[in-house]
Order: C-alpha cells, then sequence, then structure tokens
C-alpha cells in the first residue's frame, strides 16, 4: 500500500482522453459542386450543446477504500474498516432491502385485482376482455367465538 500517493499518478491513471489534441479538417469535395445543385434546406446542421455537467465523481473501490483507512493508525482499525465497509454494511442494506420488498410484496398482494385504483381497473377490464376467471379474493381467518364474545361484551356494556 503505497502511503503518499501521487495526485498525478496514483489518483487517477490517464485514458484515451487525458491528452486534447486539436482536429484538422480534411480536405472536401463539395466545392467542385456547383451552387445551383445544393439545396440549403437539406444542409445537415449540427446539434445544439448542452450545458456541460459537472465531472463525475470517482467511484472505484481502491479510492473509497483508501480515503477509508485515512486515519487508521493500527492494523486493528484497519481490520474492522475492511470488516464494516465490506461485510456488515452490504448485510444491512440487503437486509433492509430485503425487508422492504417483501413488505411491499405483501401489501400490494390483494390490491393488484380487487383494489380501487387505475392499475386495478385496467387489469380487471383485462381479465373481463380476455374471458379470464378472477381469482378469488383472500379471505381472512376469522375466529368467530372472538367475534361472539367482542358481541356479548358490547350488548352487556350497552354499547
Amino acid at each position: 500500500m503505497k502511503r503518499n500517493p501521487s495526485p498525478t499518478h496514483d489518483v487517477n491513471p490517464s485514458t484515451a482522453v487525458s491528452r486534447k489534441e486539436p482536429v484538422e479538417p480534411e480536405p472536401s469535395d463539395t466545392a467542385s459542386i456547383p451552387s445551383d445543385i445544393v439545396d440549403p434546406s437539406r444542409v445537415i446542421r449540427p446539434a445544439a450543446r448542452r450545458p456541460h455537467l459537472p465531472p463525475l465523481p470517482d467511484l472505484r473501490f481502491e479510492q473509497s477504500y483508501l480515503a477509508s483507512l485515512e486515519g487508521a493508525e493500527s492494523w486493528q482499525r484497519i481490520a474492522w474498516i475492511t470488516v464494516r465497509d465490506q461485510v456488515l454494511l452490504p448485510l444491512i442494506q440487503g437486509t433492509l432491502w430485503t425487508l422492504a420488498l417483501a413488505g411491499w410484496r405483501h401489501w400490494n398482494r390483494n390490491a393488484q385485482l380487487h383494489g380501487n385504483t387505475l392499475g386495478s381497473r385496467i387489469r380487471r377490464w383485462w381479465y373481463e376482455v380476455n374471458k379470464w376467471e378472477l381469482p378469488p379474493a383472500r379471505k381472512t381467518v376469522r375466529n368467530r367465538s372472538l367475534a361472539e364474545k367482542v358481541q356479548d361484551f358490547s350488548k352487556a356494556t350497552g354499547n
């Protein structure tokens, strides 16, 4: 590991676009064409240039890892940073993403065909057009004895 990297050499290695070279136009044969043949309305014009965007950040693994290790003084600190960046954070991110997707799937499962949104109406229409049978709505499990107890309780209290 280089402790003192050179900003011109180590941080961002040169590429084919690092050097700017002017382009010299090639000689054209259009001068030999009579001007009455050329239609000015058919001339190809270059597209308007967009405003320049800021440079893209350097998102390569090595650069961010070296930046994280910059303040580490011992091998234990280096090990902790490595485990944190390479094991714990991706594990937590993946777990949260999976829980979010599972929650969305659970919430959206019954609303796909039986909801009142525009997408549900279009799906029901499509099922009718194709003469497909709509899947039955998912029924929730109900405990009749609990409902009777609640009803008896509400009658006894007068609510």
